[in-house]
Formats: structure tokens, C-alpha cells, sequence
């Protein structure tokens, strides 16, 4: 019997997007600052995990409103400092022992391989929603081979609510676990509107609570399935909202009135007025 073959040298994906010297040098410049920062900067060297974590969420926030202001300069920078705590977390990782920069990358490089057949192996498809539904497929497929999980263990419990209920939704959808049509969606909506304004006639705000979160949820699960993100749709509202609100309090500055002397009547008369303007 000969030997096997010995593996293949060749990269799996397209040699035209290997990437040039300059910018894998770029890239280990910036892996070797990082380094030495947390040598020689006493800021760097006492930080852990839990010490930074929440700056990681706060500049994923502000990658966030980089892209919907459409500020690409901005948006070039805010990726940059997602990057540096993507740096950061692994150089503190490989020094306590647990893992490398080299192990983040080639796992979720191996990852995107694997959930991409139709691009690295013999399956075929130019179906977007065919292909989210074969990650979470193949997703589940990994999950179920380490130990008994759920299909929503992939939702991080450190999520917006609405965002969380918005993607709890999608992943228990994608296994089958979902309403028939749009109308059968509204109608759970109708029905918990109508269960919340029976609550708000009682005593008490638990139930009140309850029944509030269920229509927030059940709205949630209306306006995926009409194509909303509900999490982005109030962000912009709240932004709507704001804008308004800011430019109420400038006219009314304009006349010597603060917010607080104002009558409803002229509130909303400048209310209306900013709205116009947008329109």
C-alpha cells in the first residue's frame, strides 16, 4: 500500500485574495504594539477581561452610529478600536495560558469553511435565505455534537431585549418553530394588546409588566417576519424623537421661553414644525 498524499499547501479559497505583504506587515505591527503595551504601559498591564469588557460593547455601539450617520472616516476608526480589543482580550489570553491570537483565527476560519459549503465544498445555491438556514443547520449540527443544547444557547443574554427577542425569534424560526402566516402573527399581537388593556384595569403592576412584555415580545416576532429589525426601528425613532424634541427646545430658546414655562399648544405647534421640516 503507498502513502497517503501529503496535505496540500494550496489555500482553499481564491489566491486573489491573499493578502499583499505591506498589509500583513501592517498587521503585525499592530499585533506587536499591543504586546507591548501591556508590558510597558501600566494602564495596559492591569487591565483584565472583566476590566474592559464594557468598552468592547461601547465601541461596537459606535461602530453602529458611524454606519447609520454614513460617517465612513469615523466608521474606519471605530473599527480600528474593535480590532485593538479583539487584539487585546486574545494578548491577554495567551498570556494567562488559555489561548492564542493564532487559535481565535484559525477557529473561526475553520468555522466559515465549514458553514459555507456552498462556497468551499460541492453544495450549490444563490438563495440568501438558503443559506442563513443552512448555518443554523450546520450551527446546530456542531452544538449537538459537544453535549444537549438549545437552539437559542447562541443568543447572548447581554442583548438589548428587543434585540434579544428579535433574534430568540429568528434562531427558533429557523428549526421550524414559527407562526404560519403573517396573519397568525398579528393575531397573537391583538390578542396580548387586548390581555395588557384588561391588566392596566387591575391593581398592581406585575401583571401589568407581564403583559407588556409579552405584546413587546409578540411585536418583536410581527415585525421580523415583515422584514424590520424592531431593535434598528426604535433606534431610528428614538433618534426621530430626539431631533424633535432638541428642536423644539431651540425655538423656544429663540423666544425666551424654557421648556418647562411653555404651553402644550405652542410645544406642539413646534413639534409639528420640526416634523414638517423632516418630511
Amino acid at each position: 500500500m503507498s502513502d497517503p498524499d501529503p496535505p496540500s499547501d494550496d489555500p482553499i479559497y481564491d489566491p486573489e485574495y491573499a493578502e499583499s505583504a505591506d498589509r500583513l506587515d501592517a498587521y503585525a505591527d499592530f499585533v506587536a504594539i499591543v504586546k507591548q503595551l501591556r508590558r510597558d504601559c501600566p494602564w495596559d498591564r492591569a487591565q483584565t477581561h472583566e476590566s474592559v469588557k464594557h468598552l468592547l460593547i461601547e465601541e461596537a455601539y459606535e461602530v453602529v452610529e458611524a454606519i447609520d450617520t454614513e460617517d465612513w472616516d469615523a466608521l474606519a476608526e471605530e473599527l480600528g478600536d474593535v480590532f485593538l480589543h479583539v487584539l487585546f482580550h486574545s494578548v491577554i489570553a495567551e498570556q494567562e495560558g488559555r489561548f492564542t491570537l493564532a487559535d481565535v483565527i484559525e477557529a473561526e476560519t475553520d468555522k466559515l469553511v465549514r458553514r459555507h459549503p456552498h462556497v468551499f465544498g460541492d453544495e450549490a445555491t444563490d438563495d440568501p435565505d438558503a443559506v442563513a438556514a443552512s448555518w443554523e443547520e450546520i450551527k446546530q449540527q456542531e452544538q449537538d455534537e459537544e453535549e444537549p443544547s438549545s437552539v437559542l444557547d447562541g443568543v447572548p443574554t447581554k442583548l438589548p431585549a428587543l434585540l434579544r427577542a428579535y433574534r430568540s425569534q429568528e434562531k427558533a424560526a429557523g428549526v421550524g418553530f414559527e407562526f404560519l402566516d403573517r396573519e397568525a402573527a398579528w393575531g397573537k399581537v391583538e390578542e396580548e394588546l387586548a390581555e395588557f388593556r384588561a391588566a392596566t384595569d387591575e391593581e398592581g403592576g406585575d401583571r401589568q409588566a407581564a403583559e407588556f412584555g409579552d405584546l413587546l415580545f409578540a411585536l418583536a416576532n410581527y415585525a421580523r417576519q415583515v422584514g424590520i429589525n424592531p431593535e434598528t426601528a426604535l433606534q431610528e425613532t428614538n433618534a426621530k424623537f430626539i431631533r424633535r424634541f432638541q428642536h423644539v427646545e431651540a425655538r423656544l430658546r429663540d423666544e425666551d421661553v424654557s421648556i418647562e414655562e411653555a404651553d402644550l399648544d405652542t410645544a406642539a405647534r413646534l413639534w409639528t414644525e420640526a416634523k414638517t421640516q423632516e418630511d
